[in-house]
């Protein structure tokens, strides 16, 4: 594993400290911009990047098909396309020529960091985070690089950074207007230079992009979460600025991808309307390829099983290779009850 920030876990353990102690339902935690980043500090982006690939999850840990969802993000064509050029106005004053064209954002829900979440605790998880973040960076610069000749292209992979970031909000909807409100991805340069340098109408607008499985989408859109049929009034702000990215989930309780595939079309057809959604919803959400027929399903149950067990060589193929360091160094999982 390559070097760490020294004491890693009690950075985070403040980190989380301070954002309890204040009123904030969201932040930043730290950025890296690169897989060699060996040190915790916030870099908001120059400029709004045009996708804000958003990964939520508990991290319990960050396993190989989280890596998979978000490396299959950034080298997609539709999120690593970097903006167009700023305005002459905009170069004038000295701001950058592009914008990037995503930055991953890895978010970690909590209720309450004073007490203690099993079978991780919140900073153990934020340091597997950073484990992972930097995990992420490698891979994808390496799967761009095999595209083009195997050129080294880690400054030109369209991804600016990896953002660590904590949130008390619990719906997906709440967690989008956090973000959105957040001043971290409005872009420095914006806040920096005076109002006559850069308008409204020629910032880039960042458009959220959620990463997730085929079984949250079932949950999104389950009318139990939204009494008294709020369910309109709850998910419309959110798909004015985001959208889905849903991996398939194939397996004997999902169905396969046909049946999945079929679902998105039973919604467009007036099972969403039903339900008390609205059917143009459907074209914010694109559903991909999930893992292959001869890849392992990979879940946190099985993680904990195998580190229970001492199963090292089937961890190695649920958790990438410096997490697993982490888990069996600090001794995770190995008397985990649940």
């Amino acid at each position: 594993m390559a070097r760490l920030p020294p004491n890693l876990v009690a950075l985070f353990a403040q980190a989380l400290k301070n954002f309890e102690s204040s009123d904030s339902t969201f932040r930043v935690l730290c950025s890296l911009p690169s897989a060699a980043a060996d040190a915790i500090r916030t870099e908001p982006p120059h400029r709004p990047p045009k996708h804000i690939l958003v990964l939520d999850s508990s991290f319990n840990p960050p396993t190989l098909a989280h890596h998979r969802m978000a490396v299959s993000a950034l080298c997609d064509p539709r999120y690593r396309t970097k903006a167009p050029r700023d305005t002459e106005a905009e170069v004038s004053h000295g701001m950058s020529e592009t914008s990037a064209a995503s930055r991953v954002l890895l978010l970690l829900a909590i209720n309450n960091a004073d007490k203690a979440p099993k079978p991780a605790a919140f900073q153990h998880r934020l340091a597997m985070m950073y484990v992972f973040a930097r995990d992420i960076l490698a891979e994808s610069a390496a799967e761009r690089a095999a595209e083009d000749g195997g050129q080294s292209l880690d400054a030109n992979i369209g991804c600016e950074a990896v953002d660590i970031a904590v949130t008390t909000e619990p719906y997906f909807h709440a967690k989008a207007q956090a973000i959105a409100i957040s001043d971290f991805y409005h872009g420095v340069e914006r806040l920096e230079q005076p109002e006559s340098a850069v308008s409204i109408d020629n910032a880039v607008a960042s458009d959220q992009v959620y990463l997730t499985g085929y079984d949250t989408l079932i949950r999104i859109f389950n009318p139990k979460y939204y009494p008294d049929n709020s369910m309109k009034a709850s998910l419309d702000p959110f798909f004015a600025h985001a959208r889905l990215r849903v991996t398939m989930r194939t397996d004997d309780d999902w169905g396969d991808a046909a049946q999945q595939i079929s679902y998105l079309d039973e919604l467009r057809a007036g099972k969403l309307e039903e339900a008390g959604g609205r059917a143009e919803w459907v074209d914010r959400i694109e559903m991909v390829q999930g893992r292959k027929d001869d890849e392992a399903v990979i879940s946190s149950t099985k993680v904990r099983d195998a580190v229970r067990g001492q199963d090292w060589e089937a961890l190695e193929v649920l958790v990438g290779a410096d997490v697993v360091i982490w888990i069996r160094e600090n001794g995770l999982y190995a008397d985990d009850d649940e």
